[in-house]
């Protein structure tokens, strides 16, 4: 191939021509040494001399160009069939498979093509080159480092008046961004000029928000659906419940309304599993828990009034705090009241009060945090008052396991996503807590100080690698932790699991036990504790048998007096000889009571 290119600039404008030329080397000075020269130079000694001991710091720019993603269909059709032939039309298409079928060079093609098939299926059948021999166990990692965590990034509220950053959401697809609710949680102290708006931020881009959301009132929650990751459900400081969709802006695109709105903030809402992606469950303080569908918000689908005692009274129900619902049991979820109790409900269940199966109580105060084990679903966590507590939906009565007092409140606290036994916990002194319970369960693995004032809430991404913490003044802080903490050990699966079910067994054998001990307190009172006597007389046997044979010789003993008594005074008997026979018979007294006692046994 001929390259021809075509100078378009003129010969004058290329500069002046150079012409290079070959000539001998030319000296132009020669400057011999003069020795009178250096005896002009003086030493100095000693010498000071300036250093400068910083380290050499170089700053560099790049400018990277982002990774951009396009979506493109693919349109299948079906080929391999002549021109004249529509392979739409059923007729056309046997028809012409007929007339291959009775060609000669078709059957000799099958054949040959059969017999090389034939022999690539009997070589499968005799070993599967694909196999996997060690499906069973699942590929870990071995790491022996010391668990740590370091801080990767720091959102920090805009608004120059600061709230608290009350719920945080991690994006569904791909978890690059982050939505975080702000709000003040004082009751009527909120600063006047205080903004309402929430921020979906950007993991790359800490500076400034991707997306405003600007709600009516101030949001406590905010969820992103996982089926839809435009779509967010915002819990409101009024009771209210909104829903956005990204593509349509930042203003709310749907709002429920007033009337049939929750009287307290929200602070739960949840998306539930179903067939649309539509529907999702609020909680609030005044003791409902709604259930909504987004697409028609004017009204919700459901209410279920929380009250224990199952008379459906709304003066009497338990105020909601936080709420889980697990996928695999689409029937059940759960709600952490501020009275520290956990309500068990069915949502498939006819009547309302049918609805409450079953209560756990255990915390003194509110139950910020509520969440099933991802691996083990009939375990759940709940952080409330002083202590962070795990349960078992076999032991009712108290919780299978729980962590030391702490001299701090607990805020929140959320399960790993890929290791069982890791859990984690925020407190009112700014310090995150990550527990490992196969590791330690007296203390923490690791404690950090994330910031100096009150950690409000967490999330951790669906990796386990990094979590979300948000604090009193509206600071988003992004941890990254070690490769231990957010790698599946081996065998943890099976140790978390026989640790469940030892502490479930123990907390049952104590139930029984205390349920025993309190069934003997009140047959003390009530006079008709019936077992209890059983057993003392079981215990007091000796004693009785001991007693009934002293009072069995006794009268043994007082029978044969009275007889000898009377034989006496029946018996005429000479005078002088009355003192010898009383004398003998005085005598004779102790060997046959001695006679009496030991035949009498016999």
């Amino acid at each position: 191939m001929e390259i021809v290119y075509v100078y378009v600039k003129k010969r004058s404008e290329f500069g002046k021509q150079c012409n290079f030329s070959d000539r001998q080397a030319e000296l132009n000075i020669d400057i011999p040494p003069n020795p009178e020269l250096a005896e002009q130079f003086v030493e100095r000694n000693p010498v000071d001399t300036g250093i400068q001991c910083s380290t050499s710091m170089s700053e560099h720019e790049a400018n990277t160009e982002r990774f951009e993603m396009e979506t493109r269909g693919i349109n299948h059709v079906e080929g391999g069939w002549p021109k004249d032939v529509n392979p739409l039309e059923l007729e056309q298409t046997i028809r012409f498979r007929k007339k291959v079928e009775k060609d000669e060079n078709y059957i000799n093609a099958i054949m040959q093509l059969g017999s090389i098939m034939e022999h690539c299926i009997k070589q499968n059948n005799a070993i599967d080159i694909y196999q996997e021999y060690f499906d069973d166990e699942d590929a870990v990692e071995v790491t022996e480092e010391a668990p740590s965590a370091k801080t990767i990034n720091v959102f920090r509220d805009p608004q120059e008046i600061k709230r608290s950053a009350t719920h945080l959401s991690w994006h569904p697809d791909g978890n690059r961004k982050l939505a975080v609710a702000y709000s003040c949680l004082d009751f009527q102290r909120a600063p006047e000029g205080m903004s309402h708006e929430a921020y979906i931020w950007d993991l790359e881009n800490p500076n400034r928000p991707e997306i405003v959301l600007k709600p009516s009132s101030s949001l406590i929650t905010l969820e992103y659906n996982p089926k839809d990751s435009h779509v967010l459900l915002g819990g409101c400081y009024n009771g209210q419940l909104a829903c956005w969709d990204t593509r349509k802006g930042s203003l709310v695109a749907e709002l429920s309304t007033i009337e049939f709105s929750h009287r307290d903030p929200v602070y739960g809402s949840i998306w539930l599993q179903s067939k649309t992606g539509t529907e999702c469950f609020s909680a609030s303080t005044d003791g409902q828990v709604m259930w909504w569908d987004i697409r028609k918000m004017s009204e919700p689908t459901e209410v279920v009034i929380l009250d224990i005692t199952r008379k459906e009274q709304l003066e009497s129900a338990l105020g909601a705090i936080s709420l889980e619902f697990e996928s695999t049991l689409p029937t059940k979820f759960m709600v952490g009241t501020e009275q520290g109790i956990v309500i068990s409900c069915n949502r498939k269940a006819k009547t309302s009060a049918e609805k409450i199966v079953c209560t756990f109580p255990g915390h003194h105060g509110p139950i910020y945090a509520l969440q099933r084990n991802p691996f083990y679903p009939k375990n759940f966590l709940t952080v409330g008052d002083w202590t962070a507590r795990i349960w078992s939906e076999d032991s009712r009565e108290s919780s299978i396991m729980w962590t030391k007092y702490h001299m701090a409140y607990l805020t929140d606290g959320a399960w790993s996503p890929v290791r069982p036994a890791v859990f984690f916990t925020t407190k009112m002194d700014g310090t995150l807590d990550i527990w490992d319970f196969v590791f330690k369960q007296c203390d923490p693995a690791l404690s950090l100080k994330v910031c100096d004032e009150a950690l409000f809430c967490l999330r951790v991404q669906d990796n386990g690698c990094f979590i979300a913490c948000g604090s009193q003044l509206g600071t988003t802080t992004l941890l990254e932790v070690s490769n231990g903490l957010c790698t599946l050990q081996r065998n943890e699966k099976n140790t978390a699991s026989s640790i469940f079910e030892r502490e479930t067994r123990r907390e049952k054998i104590l139930e029984a036990r205390h349920r025993e001990m309190r069934l003997k307190e009140k047959g003390k009172v009530e006079g008709k504790d019936d077992d209890q006597r059983e057993e003392e007389t079981t215990l007091n046997l000796e004693e009785l048998v001991s007693k009934a044979e002293e009072e069995f010789f006794d009268i043994i003993f007082s029978e044969l007096r009275k007889k000898e008594v009377e034989a006496m005074k029946m018996k005429p008997k000479p005078k002088h000889q009355d003192l010898e026979t009383d004398e003998e018979v005085e005598g004779e007294d102790p060997g046959e009571e001695e006679g009496d006692h030991a035949e009498t046994p016999t």
